[in-house]
């Protein structure tokens, strides 16, 4: 059974900030198939085509036929539980601040036997249970087996917490409050149970439809921020930076327009400025004190969230300069992942298709409604995910891209869609 997490203490001023330590993070070429599939929130391991056999750990060939046939196939990761022991010594600096360790040998009904790390809840005379992937503080995926049957506070179990972000007792940013998107994330942050969530908002002086609402709840500060002003973002950042746990940046600007559709680059340059260079200042400002914060305790400094668009894996013409935006907003978001991974915190990257908005008003259904989006971003927090493709669209563009990504240009340029 699990322990539900009580309220940590607040943290005493005086103490150190303790520092990282990371879990060994080297991993071969082949062995990232099973990476780039928990980063997706999926457990895969290679199946042969030739015979059908599935193997862990990874290698080159199959065990059974040699055939370099190999396919990474996602597994339901039920399995008997063979044996369990629990680790109480480690020359790993990560390990030996997080003994004891408890592991367990599962044999997959699909075949091969795993050596897995244990949850909380796994009682050591189990018999079934559930193997899954996970990214670790490195970055790299990790098998961890659960209970067959989910029990209460699963998300509480001090290894899982570890390895996720989950909102619970964290405190977080979200960048822009005044739209429909930001209001739901919000809301979704509170019932999450995040302590505090700071919401920003560019123009206080506006009286905008909902924030009076957002205001009352007890949980949500209000704080001046404008991710286009430079000063604005530091102020910001030298007040709260060093309290913040996960920064959720989802101002955006978004105009539907092409290249020939309006003469000049005022609009395409606010576009940059909010969603590609916004991001910019944020990163600068923030990401130096989350990285200071990657091991402060159950409430450690955790994740950085971006919302971009599936507009930013092929342009979607109708929307044209929007979409570059956030193509150059998606790059600088793989930068800054690789800049914060050495200190373990973990960046989501957000690709919603049309949300139900002014701006998508035009474009005919399915369209994401912002709660939706707002609760997806939630469940990629705990569920230690990189990358999030909400919505019936964001799917479907998803795996036309991963099909053929000169294919989709092309349908996109005839038909916009």
């Amino acid at each position: 059974m699990t322990m539900p997490l009580m309220r940590p203490p607040r943290k005493n001023p005086v103490l150190r900030t303790p520092q990282i330590n990371l879990p060994p993070g080297s991993r071969g070429r082949v062995a990232l198939g099973l990476t780039s599939a928990a980063a997706y929130g999926r457990f895969e391991l290679q199946t042969c085509v030739d015979c059908g056999a599935v193997q862990y750990p990874p290698r080159e060939a199959c065990h059974r036929c040699l055939s370099v046939q190999l396919r990474w196939r996602e597994q339901g990761g039920a399995g008997r539980l063979l044996a369990t022991t629990t680790l109480h010594h480690s020359n790993d600096l990560y390990f030996r601040e997080r003994l004891p360790w408890r592991l367990g040998m599962v044999q997959l009904d699909a075949g091969p036997s795993i050596m897995a790390h244990l949850h909380g809840a796994v009682k050591p005379d189990a018999e079934r249970v559930r193997l899954g992937a996970r990214l670790d503080r490195a970055g790299q995926a990790v098998l961890i087996a659960f209970p067959f049957e989910d029990e209460a506070h699963m998300a509480d179990d001090p290894m899982l917490r570890e390895m996720t972000s989950d909102p619970k007792f964290r405190k977080v940013l979200v960048t822009d409050g005044k739209t429909a998107v930001g209001q739901a994330l919000v809301k979704s942050l509170v019932k999450a149970g995040a302590d505090i969530v700071w919401t920003g908002h560019a123009e206080p002086w506006k009286k905008l439809p909902g924030m009076d609402d957002l205001a009352r709840l007890p949980q949500v500060s209000m704080v001046p921020l404008d991710v286009t002003n430079g000063r604005s973002v530091t102020e910001l950042a030298g007040e709260i930076g060093g309290k913040v746990d996960i920064v959720i940046n989802n101002a955006e600007v978004h105009r539907g327009f092409g290249i020939a559709a309006r003469r000049g680059t005022d609009v395409a340059r606010a576009e940059m400025d909010t969603n590609y260079l916004g991001l910019l200042r944020l990163a600068q400002e923030f990401g130096p004190a989350l990285k200071g914060r990657a091991a402060d305790g159950v409430t450690h400094a955790s994740a950085w969230v971006n919302l971009l668009s599936v507009y930013a894996l092929s342009n979607f013409p109708p929307h044209g300069t929007f979409s570059a935006s956030k193509a150059a907003a998606y790059s600088l978001a793989q930068c800054l992942r690789a800049e914060m991974r050495p200190a373990g915190i973990r960046v989501i990257n957000v690709f919603p298709g049309p949300i139900d908005e002014e701006w998508n008003q035009q474009l005919p259904p399915p369209k994401l409604a912002p709660e939706t989006l707002a609760n997806a971003v939630v469940k990629a927090l705990r569920d230690g995910v990189e990358d999030v493709y909400p919505g019936d669209v964001a799917q479907e563009w998803l795996a036309r891209w991963r099909d053929d990504p000169k294919v989709l240009e092309r349908e996109l340029a005839m038909n916009g869609g």
